[in-house]
């Protein structure tokens, strides 16, 4: 098995019941199913990201942020945690220098920018500005969450999808002082509540999913000039049926490969399949089906994009669908891995060394 590829998922989980952190499951790809291995200590890891050269995981916490080194197996050993000087985050992103690590915080509109060691190690606030701005809803858009911050392709920078205000305010980063001081600002939909955002492979294309309007916004991106250029050019629903009410897309993942991207709502508690078009950047709905649990918050596809991981935060379990992309289903596979409360999902690759 010497240099076999391998994987193991990371499911992070809220840790006020009886979880104590991110979950360790290895991952049989060609059964489609995940095997819980190990559970390390995070107080409510509630997302996670890998390092660019991918030695590093960092994870949201009650603390602040903790990063922890992924051995060769696959596992995972703490190295240290920092604050930030704000409320618990609900997003992190890494630059592709290994310098900067970002921090959405939802509950007080911050953006935070860490500077992050050679080793690993998480260092100084470098930078922290709270958005500021008002939207129309009471209480739910009636002020700033920062619900995503994330990079553009080109590491030019930084989108901080603000779902309370309906904008992604584009921020200029600093290289050396990695400060951030506001460039532009992407305004969405009025009420639409933007939540994620993630760019095509080959950096062309931006997709944004919306909570409120239930919907996956498609838009050119062009960061050649001197400034950042985004147009949009393709709106589709991800509801099953369009006059459910009470819906909110959550989780949204774009394949590996690039060819297809999956979409998860709470309320209808459904997936969709979409085809992404290489040369446009367009979606093309395949299918969308029930989950057969309650908020699937996060989802993602294993190895070889022929199975669909839901994790179902209010149901408390992980369910895994085989996709069928040309007859447009999703079907039930296996037994739910029990799990409380999870959060988020992340799949690592590995090579055994052993």
């Amino acid at each position: 098995m010497d240099g076999q590829k391998k994987y193991v998922a990371y499911v992070g989980t809220y840790t006020h019941g009886s979880s104590i952190g991110i979950h360790i499951y290895d991952i049989d790809v060609e059964a489609g199913h995940m095997t819980e291995r190990d559970v390390v200590p995070v107080n409510n890891a509630s997302h996670m990201t890998k390092s660019y050269n991918g030695k590093y995981l960092y994870s949201i916490a009650d603390e602040g942020v903790e990063v922890l080194r992924i051995l060769p197996d696959g596992g995972l050993e703490p190295i240290n945690k920092v604050g930030i000087d704000g409320m618990r985050g609900c997003y992190l992103s890494t630059d592709k220098n290994g310098k900067f690590l970002y921090v959405g915080g939802y509950h007080d509109g911050k953006v935070t920018v860490v500077h992050t060691h050679r080793d690993g190690r998480l260092g100084s606030i470098m930078d922290g500005v709270f958005h500021k701005g008002l939207g129309s809803v009471a209480e739910r858009n009636f002020r700033p969450h920062v619900s995503c911050v994330l990079p553009t392709p080109d590491d030019k920078y930084l989108c901080a999808v603000d779902n309370g205000v309906d904008q992604v305010k584009i921020y200029k980063i600093n290289e050396q002082t990695g400060r951030i001081n506001l460039y532009d600002i992407l305004r969405c939909k009025l009420d639409s509540g933007p939540r994620l955002l993630t760019f095509s492979q080959d950096g062309r294309y931006a997709y944004i999913n919306c909570e409120l309007t239930n919907e996956i916004v498609v838009y050119t991106y062009d960061g050649t000039g001197k400034s950042p250029e985004f147009e949009r050019i393709q709106s589709v629903s991800v509801l099953r049926d369009p006059q459910t009410k009470g819906s909110a897309c959550c989780g949204m993942k774009l394949a590996p490969s690039g060819k297809y991207l999956y979409a998860s709502t709470a309320g209808e508690n459904t997936v969709a399949v979409f085809a992404v078009d290489q040369k446009t950047g367009l979606l093309t709905r395949l299918c969308c089906l029930p989950i057969s649990g309650d908020y699937p918050k996060d989802i993602d596809v294993l190895p070889g994009e022929k199975t669909l991981v839901v994790l179902n935060h209010e149901t408390n379990e992980i369910r895994f669908f085989t996709i069928d992309y040309e007859k447009g289903l999703l079907v039930m596979k296996g037994r739910p891995v029990k799990i409380e409360t999870p959060n988020c999902i992340l799949i690592s690759e590995y090579t055994d060394e052993a």
